[in-house]
């Protein structure tokens, strides 16, 4: 791969010309060397998240080789994330609740477009292009469709067709009884776990059992590893997690197992994912989020700390955890205000995606532990030009077979290839 870096300055509000404040956003562009010298259209691939930044590549495998015998590829990092201005514990110190929330709403799903589009005039020349959604990367796409959709000429999404009509309750209804549907399918291909599951969860309730960093581990806290459950290779690795999580006596947690949860549970290199995940499904007028998740878990006793077998949670953020976690706890604050908040910036128009002529194909994963599919499917019918190819052979992780992204292009092409310039 050819690679080139770019860096450009953006508003930190779009939306007020009065604020001076500017942030910088990095993208990362990738071609074949061979046809560097080409006029390429370009994909522009829109990261999970929130709080994603765009992916490291170690050579063209999966999707990105599909796409480079096409496309130029950019690699957004999204604002807040990667090189793009990051937004960790560090950067929100310096603010109180109230001005930490309104830092925040600037690195929503509609600044994210606008930096999109800033990089789409400023480096392509005002080109359409092709947007590649992965998982939240899906909810920036819709979004993208509702502000700009004269800058896309195709988009492609995979696990991630938002409710277009965002209610935060109502995703963790449905969550709540899909990651109860993992664990016992986790549970039935390891039983011997739940005996182990339950005696570190004995263990840990007797307190005193630290991190590496100085966090006590809590049963509340090992629960959340459950978040790996949506993807392929997720029941794999919490086995083998397990695996090693008593010393000899059977008594006392590992190092090995401390570390690696530590790891795993701390939001070090993404404490956006943790600080936004409830705020992206605020929209316009429709209340608060509430701590949805929270008030939702108190419905299903089956997840409590003291229930055996243990249930894991999967990507539900609770406000204990900005509390208990080191590099979250700056942000109790902002998050707090946020979650009591009424409004926000309106994401999605209903009338302008009913009416899109923009071809989007997008995979829908039946069994997606994160992402409803009935929602994707209610979605895909509400947005024009929308095709959804619902499987269940993949899970969360599907974009990392390079036969998803072939078959979304496949369906583009069929439609005659997308949008031109005009």
């Amino acid at each position: 791969m050819a690679v080139t870096d770019h860096r450009v300055t953006v508003p930190l509000d779009w939306f007020d010309d009065a604020n001076p404040e500017t942030i910088s956003v990095f993208a990362r562009e990738l071609v074949d060397p061979a046809r560097r010298g080409e006029d390429l259209p370009v994909l522009v691939f829109l990261q999970g998240g929130p709080g994603g930044k765009g992916p490291r590549p170690v050579g063209p495998d999966g999707w990105v080789g599909q796409a480079l015998k096409t496309y130029r590829v950019l690699l957004l990092d999204q604002r807040g994330t990667g090189r793009s201005t990051r937004v960790d514990a560090r950067a929100i110190s310096r603010f109180d609740a109230a001005a930490g929330a309104d830092y925040l709403s600037h690195f929503r799903a509609d600044s994210i477009v606008a930096d999109a589009e800033h990089l789409r005039k400023t480096l392509y020349g005002g080109r359409r292009w092709s947007t590649l959604g992965q998982s939240y990367g899906g909810f920036l796409t819709l979004t993208y469709l509702s502000r700009a959709p004269e800058g896309l000429s195709a988009c492609y999404v995979t696990g991630g067709l938002a409710s277009i009509r965002p209610e935060a309750a109502e995703v963790y209804r449905r969550t709540f009884p899909r990651t109860e549907g993992k664990n016992k399918l986790y549970y039935d291909r390891y039983p011997a776990d739940v005996d182990l599951v339950g005696r570190l969860a004995d263990r840990l309730a007797a307190g005193d059992v630290l991190l590496p960093d100085g966090d006590t581990l809590t049963v509340r806290r090992l629960q959340t590893l459950g978040i790996d459950f949506g993807m392929k290779p997720g029941f794999e690795r919490m086995h083998w997690l397990l695996d090693e999580a008593f010393d000899e006596t059977g008594d006392e947690p590992t190092d090995t197992f401390l570390a690696q949860v530590l790891a795993r549970s701390s939001f070090a290199d993404n404490p956006l994912f943790a600080a936004l995940q409830e705020s992206i499904y605020a929209h316009g007028d429709n209340g608060p989020t509430a701590w949805a998740a929270q008030a939702e878990r108190a419905n299903h006793p089956q997840f409590a700390e003291t229930a055996r077998p243990l249930l894991f949670t999967g990507e539900m953020m609770f406000p204990w955890m900005f509390e208990e976690i080191r590099g979250l706890r700056p942000f109790a604050g902002a998050v707090h205000e946020l979650a009591r908040r009424g409004t926000a910036s309106p994401l999605y128009d209903t009338d302008r995606l009913a009416a899109n002529d923009v071809p989007l194909a997008a995979a829908v994963y039946y069994d997606d532990m994160y992402v409803d599919a009935g929602l994707q499917l209610d979605t895909a019918a509400a947005v024009g030009n929308a095709h959804a190819w619902v499987t269940n052979e993949y899970e969360h992780d599907g974009i990392g077979d390079d036969k998803v992204f072939a078959r979304l292009h496949n369906t583009i092409a069929q439609l005659g290839g997308g949008k031109t310039n005009d």
